[in-house]
């Protein structure tokens, strides 16, 4: 039996019976990724040696039966903006390329503090601005259900690393449906947890009021292992929000009689492709089968929220990125006349084009003269949308849509359109826009055996509702495992 084959709960489970150790486990991890990652390229820093070292310790904790933690032994990455201290962390932009972070985020301390190991930093669109991870400064990550199409992004490496069972879960960031999208494509599963339930502490930033935490697994039980110990307040982050959780992994009963769903139609418009729509379909009428109600309804709003998503988190990418200015750490240019120059230099070359495009609409949207027409406009639409959403939720349990409006697309295919990239994102961004917790599960294939993933969406801080969801459809989808 090939370990780096099974989940992350069934690891650990055999680690905490003594059936396997944890080094066995992070071994076979580290030869898969030897064997697949010239074709997936989803690692940017693999911690081959660290990795078995700290493997070993664990194990000699078990052995001596000392206390050790809920996740004890299983190996994971981590997106490579999530800071780790003393190791590379360059949000796969040139601009960090030889950035050693002197603390931890608090999402790698808690991960640290349930004894996981950690294989490495996963690949990711610059950053985390774009929806195809080809924006990386380093490789381009291949999907591993078929290496000639993108995994989605800007957590593709996140997604392919668990796709191609890399690793046995990761850690992605999502902004605007940087999570979900790249796990609809890559057939694994994505949670992006309510705004304020997971620190963002030590995550660096691209829209503060946008960025989510979230886990990245092959299924939903480990999705939920994996919150248990990320989710919860902490004094670092100022928009933690101090509520007690639930234990989410308890909460997966598979029991959704009486479950009512709403089906919001702005989702299933032009630009969705039908093999989606079906699959997607599908999926109701087994959740139907399993107990749940859902009716068609409407998010009338749902229309504005992409142009509002790129307005702000444009605008608070702008400030965000004012701060590598090659004065403090990170990339410097070798050659200016003055500290101005200095800094346009640093920034010309640092950057790519991509978050130079965003910087630019959000510094203009931001300047004087233009704030109450673009950044004020985009926030008031904002609110109008969260709205539309409490609304719905007087109503319904939960909300069902696509993840992405396709299947993978062609390495390529769309990177010389901007607004046709960002058109992938437009079954997720209102999630952000609202700050509301969302899944994303494979729920089919295409006639191609590309996956297609469903999102289901629900109330703030009621993870427990939609993961449990997700739980019980999970049980009716036959999954296909990429032939790499």
């Amino acid at each position: 039996m090939d370990l780096y084959t099974l989940t992350a709960h069934e690891i650990r489970d055999m680690i905490k019976e003594k059936k396997i150790s944890s080094k066995e486990a992070t071994q076979s991890a580290l030869d898969r990724i030897a064997q697949v990652e010239d074709k997936v390229e989803s690692f940017v820093t693999v911690l081959g040696d660290e990795a078995i070292a700290q493997a070993e310790k664990i194990d000699a904790k078990i052995a001596s039966g000392e206390e050790v933690g809920a996740l004890a032994g299983v190996p994971m990455a981590l997106k490579d903006n999530m800071c780790t201290k003393d190791v590379l962390t360059t949000c796969s932009s040139k601009m960090l390329y030889n950035f050693k972070p002197p603390y931890n985020a608090t999402v790698t301390e808690k991960l640290a503090g349930a004894d996981t190991v950690l294989l490495g930093k996963v690949n990711m669109d610059e950053f985390a601005m774009g929806s195809s991870t080809e924006n990386s400064y380093y490789k381009k990550t291949k999907n591993p259900y078929d290496i000639t199409k993108v995994p989605g992004g800007s957590s593709g490496g996140s997604a392919a690393s668990v796709a191609a069972d890399e690793a046995f879960f990761t850690l992605g960031s999502d902004t605007g449906g940087s999570i979900r999208q790249p796990a609809a494509l890559c057939g694994c599963v994505g949670l992006k947890p309510t705004y304020g339930s997971v620190s963002r502490y030590g995550l660096i930033a691209f829209a503060s009021s946008l960025d989510q935490i979230g886990p990245m697994t092959k299924d939903v039980k480990d999705c939920a292992m994996v919150l248990d110990q990320i989710a919860g307040y902490d004094a670092k982050d100022s928009t933690s929000v101090n509520i007690q959780h639930p234990n989410f992994e308890a909460a997966l009963t598979g029991d959704i009689r009486g479950l009512k769903i709403g089906v919001p139609q702005e989702y299933f418009g032009q630009g969705i492709s039908e093999e989606v729509t079906a699959a997607v379909n599908a999926a109701l009428s087994n959740m139907k089968a399993e107990g749940a109600e859902f009716s068609d309804m409407s998010l009338p709003l749902n229309e504005y929220a992409l142009p509002a998503y790129y307005m702000i988190s444009s605008a608070e990418a702008s400030s965000n990125l004012a701060r590598f200015d090659g004065v403090k750490y990170g990339y410097r240019a070798e050659k200016f006349n003055d500290l101005i120059d200095l800094y346009c230099q640093t920034r010309s070359e640092g950057f790519g084009a991509e978050v130079k495009r965003r910087i630019m609409i959000g510094t203009y949207a931001l300047s004087s003269g233009y704030y109450d027409a673009y950044y004020k406009k985009a926030q008031q639409v904002r609110t109008m949308i969260m709205n539309d959403f409490g609304k719905a939720f007087e109503t319904y349990d939960v909300l069902v849509t696509p993840a992405s409006p396709t299947t993978a697309f062609g390495i390529g295919e769309k990177t010389s359109d901007p607004l046709e990239m960002y058109m992938a994102d437009i079954c997720t961004v209102s999630v952000n826009i609202g700050g509301l917790p969302a899944i994303v599960i494979p729920c089919g294939y295409d006639k191609n055996g590309l996956p297609i993933g469903i999102q289901i969406i629900g109330k703030p801080f009621d993870e427990a509702t939609v993961l449990n969801a997700a739980y019980a459809l999970e049980k009716t989808i036959t999954k296909v495992k990429p032939n790499l």
